[in-house]
């Protein structure tokens, strides 16, 4: 599965308090477009199958089994940009 920096974890859930106060939805990592694929987040619930990211008990970060099927192996980690902080995925 992909692993998610403590970095990452903080961003997600900033980014879920900044979209939401229930505290049954997560961001969810989802996939956009054709090729060449690119990832998106949403807010969304649990859902059967998911592999879920909790920090400070939140949900922070739900992976559903497809997206996980490509994002495994890979980490998700923040990256200081000229825009500001971005998410990550890389393969090391």
């Amino acid at each position: 599965m992909v692993t998610v920096t403590e970095d990452a974890k903080r961003y997600l859930k900033e980014i879920l308090l900044d979209h939401s106060d229930n505290p049954d939805v997560g961001v969810r990592l989802v996939l956009r477009g054709e090729a060449p694929v690119q990832t998106g987040l949403v807010i969304d619930r649990e859902g059967v199958g998911d592999y879920v990211v909790e920090h400070e008990g939140s949900k922070v970060l739900l992976v559903g089994p497809e997206v996980g099927e490509l994002v495994a192996g890979a980490t998700l980690d923040t990256e200081d940009t000229p825009d500001g902080i971005k998410l990550v995925i890389s393969r090391e």
